[in-house]
């Protein structure tokens, strides 16, 4: 913690070290031991990238059809085990696979070509229960959009899918995307396939859950606070949230209320392997993929590498845990052999540990609607105390989260006000410090969270730990997720890189850096 932080922050912060140290001894007492073992990866089509599965297919080394009969078995296998995929559409899939195997098979066009013009042809892909596929259910975990189907693809998934890539799984998310553990009244709770008595994180929780268990090759997430970097992080996969308003955000549910929070929102690349994250984004970003200069070469030896250990003592925030403490040193000692002790630099930015005050003040815009206007479906604004008295006995068809949430935000600072103010201050005050800090050559690598996968639940306890990965949306910077492997308690360690604005070539670069040094995404169970 920063020597500068205030006495009485510095007692409350010990109170809350104390209080959370006490909940983990009892949250163990319930859960025990760890839960149950993934079923091994018996098939080695399972452990290639997307990019390496879409290179064989056209070259008909595999077959689409055999590639997705691989994932459509893996899922049938851990699904009962994990909950992470809520719709499938597997039959129309297996048709639009054998279509692809034909085209390649009839000679049309050349293995360039198709390289150039649908780089993924024949590879399976999933998404969230947010973000809209054509025919799938679109309930973003709201009963009252529980037999809601999209009419049509979300913009990025529209884009994916002109590239080649075939929709299969829809997968788990938080109610109304809104919190960080999956679990929601329409489709419930989703396991971490490293320890099933853990969260898997959200929003995008199903997504790092299924891709983690080897159940999709790729995925599409979205993030406004740190909903594809958390589960990334908790479920040991890369996942790359991007420069604002560079990916369209068409086909997401909920929408934004206003122009600033859809610059907040971002759609992003999940995958096992950073190599797929760059091609990815090339794709999703369309028109705007020219502002990202994807192709440009990185000479990692000219980039200036900044590092964070934690946020400085940010209030009813956990303390950083000692194994995340450990990969952090892992990672600088590593960038240092390789690249010079000149190149890397310990900072701390002071405004960092107002994180989550920041994010709650600019996520307030003018509309008067707020997280319950959400729970309503966006048609009405419920009554969250009604809702949580019905929730007592059993009534409600809300998560106990999501009205805790709802009551939280309508009593953040209001639009406009003075508090309001001072805080959008803060946050401009923090963006003009890291711009001037990275300018076009330097990345900040800093904790995606406090700590490893909480057990089911406990986040209902520290709430505030999102702080970590929500304070980038607002800024409004790209950020990649990065694992570095496995813990003590066995469970995903990681660290997120964040860059300058449309500069995140950077950070994708790094990812691939990192994932060459610390081996990347590790399998929960293998056996081959």
């Amino acid at each position: 913690m920063a020597d500068n932080v205030p006495f009485s922050h510095r007692c409350t912060a010990f109170i809350f070290g104390l209080f959370q140290t006490i909940s983990r001894f009892f949250f163990r007492l319930i859960f025990g031991a760890k839960g149950e073992r993934m079923p091994p990866i018996t098939d080695s089509i399972l452990l290639e990238s997307a990019t390496s599965l879409a290179t064989k297919i056209r070259n008909q080394q595999l077959g689409s059809v055999q590639v997705l009969e691989s994932f459509i078995r893996r899922i049938k296998e851990v699904n009962p085990l994990l909950n992470c995929v809520v719709d499938q559409r597997y039959d129309e899939a297996l048709k639009e696979a054998a279509a692809a195997d034909e085209l390649i098979k009839s000679g049309q066009y050349t293995v360039e070509q198709l390289a150039e013009q649908k780089p993924f042809l024949g590879v399976p892909i999933s998404t969230k229960d947010c973000i809209a596929v054509k025919g799938l259910l679109h309930t973003a975990g709201l009963y009252a959009r529980r037999d809601v189907r999209a009419d049509e693809d979300a913009e990025a998934m529209a884009l994916m899918r002109k590239a080649g890539a075939i929709p299969f799984a829809l997968t788990n998310v938080s109610e109304v995307c809104m919190w960080w553990e999956s679990n929601n009244t329409v489709h419930g709770r989703t396991n971490n396939a490293y320890d099933t008595n853990r969260i898997v994180g959200g929003s995008s929780g199903g997504e790092g859950c299924v891709q983690s268990a080897a159940g999709s090759p790729f995925g599409l997430g979205s993030d406004i606070g740190g909903s594809i970097r958390m589960p990334a992080f908790f479920n040991g996969i890369f996942g790359h949230k991007p420069s604002k308003l560079i990916v369209s955000n068409k086909g997401q549910f909920p929408e934004p209320f206003s122009a600033e929070q859809n610059s907040f929102l971002g759609l992003g690349p999940m995958s096992r392997f950073a190599e797929d994250l760059r091609p990815m984004l090339q794709i999703m970003a369309g028109e705007n993929a020219k502002l990202l200069r994807l192709n440009t070469p990185v000479a990692l030896d000219k980039l200036k590498f900044f590092y964070q250990e934690s946020d400085g003592g940010g209030r009813m925030v956990s303390s950083v845990d000692p194994d995340l403490q450990q990969a952090m040193r892992r990672v600088v000692q590593h960038l240092s052999d390789k690249f010079g002790n000149g190149r890397v630099e310990r900072v701390q930015l002071p405004q960092i540990r107002q994180s989550a005050a920041i994010w709650f003040a600019n996520m307030r815009d003018d509309s008067g609607h707020g997280f319950s206007y959400q729970l309503g479906n966006l048609q009405r604004d419920i009554n969250t105390y009604l809702e949580m008295a019905k929730w007592m006995v059993g009534a409600s068809k809300h998560t106990l989260i999501g009205l805790i949430t709802a009551v939280m935000d309508s009593n953040q600072c209001q639009h406009g006000s003075s508090k309001y103010k001072h805080l959008v201050a803060k946050r401009d005050e923090l963006r003009a410090n890291i711009q001037k800090l990275l300018g076009d050559n330097g990345v900040l690598i800093y904790p995606t969270h406090p700590t490893v996968a909480p057990y089911h639940n406990e986040p209902l306890l520290r709430p505030i730990n999102f702080s970590y990965t929500g304070i980038v949306n607002v800024l409004g910077f790209p950020a990649t997720a990065v694992p570095l492997g496995l813990g003590s308690e066995g469970l995903p360690l990681g660290v997120q890189v964040i860059a300058n604005f449309n500069e995140d070539r950077l950070c994708l670069a790094v990812a691939e850096e990192l994932q060459r040094a610390f081996g990347g995404w590790k399998r929960p169970e293998v056996h081959l």
